[in-house]
């Protein structure tokens, strides 16, 4: 009933005009979201490589249903990702791609054709990028887009959410030598019948699919706010003696800043997903409405920064 609702709110423009002139609301934002534009990105991607944070970078806009829409986003990222060159914030800084974003729900070529895009910008800033993943009805597109992009430019980051009970299989595959892979829980609502429902069997799942990518010979990178996967994360690392140079934390920008620089400062690596863009409004609302527990979660990150 709260997602409903939620839901429906980010669909509202008055709800939107709303929230947008609230008082509070320009805090909220500047606290999850770097800001509207590119230049935006570029000052929060400063800060925190500043501050020994690896970054990357998603530009925001996902609900793409024309073939101008995905060229325009395609254009956002070749623009920041020359910029991010310019500035000198590569490698530190790479980006989340959506293929949602370049056109995946009506031509699949179209968003390979963009994705290689920016996989080829990427690689003349000497970065490179990661497939944000989506709901469990786009994973078997989304491995392929990937997997067709990794002939040309390996080092093209997965993402793998540990909810889907497919994910075991995925992370077994994508455990090979060179392949980055981002493991999160995953915050879609998804059926049971490709999806684990309780916290408890998704955390399950989170370990045992952390065990398999630490155990393999790739480039594993636990994207987790939870103390506790934070804390076997680290002991699966000295457990399978990787070091600090193979494998990464990420969390989300504006989320636990303190033990982002905990993690860094005891010589982790820490990548900071950093959302920018017009387009904050429904980026927060789908986050609240994929799991209205997020509620709870983004009320505490405004009071701690542990």
């Amino acid at each position: 009933m709260l997602r409903s609702v939620i839901l429906a709110a980010s669909r509202s423009s008055q709800v939107e005009r709303l929230v947008a002139t609230a008082p509070y609301t320009r805090d909220v934002v500047r606290r999850f979201v770097a800001g509207a534009a590119t230049d935006d990105a570029l000052r929060a991607t400063r800060g925190l490589v500043d501050d020994g944070l690896a970054v990357t970078l998603d530009h925001l806009g996902e609900d793409t249903v024309r073939p101008e829409q995905a060229t325009a986003t395609r254009d956002e990222y070749l623009k920041l990702l020359k910029m991010l060159g310019g500035a000198g914030l590569t490698p530190a800084a790479e980006v989340s791609v959506k293929l949602s974003a370049l056109g995946q729900m009506f031509d699949e070529q179209l968003a390979y054709d963009n994705a290689r895009a920016i996989c080829a910008a990427a690689d003349a800033a000497g970065t490179t990028v990661t497939l944000d993943m989506e709901d469990h009805t786009t994973t078997d597109s989304t491995l392929e887009v990937l997997s067709r992009l990794r002939k040309d430019f390996p080092s093209t980051g997965a993402v793998l959410q540990a909810y889907l009970r497919r994910t075991e299989s995925d992370c077994r595959e994508l455990s090979s030598a060179g392949s980055r892979v981002r493991l999160c829980k995953g915050a879609y609502k998804e059926p049971e019948s490709v999806a684990y429902q309780s916290a408890r069997e998704v955390d399950k799942s989170y370990v045992r699919c952390m065990n398999i990518l630490m155990s393999g010979d790739g480039y594993p990178m636990l994207a987790t706010h939870d103390p506790r996967m934070i804390a076997i994360g680290e002991d699966r690392a000295r457990w399978f003696d990787r070091g600090p140079e193979r494998f990464e934390f990420q969390m989300l920008y504006g989320i636990r800043p303190e033990e982002q620089a905990r993690l860094a400062s005891e010589g982790y690596t820490v990548r900071t997903y950093v959302p920018y863009g017009d387009e904050w409004y429904g980026y927060l609302m789908r986050r609240l409405a994929e799991r209205p527990a997020n509620l709870v979660f983004f009320g505490r990150a405004l009071i701690s920064k542990k």
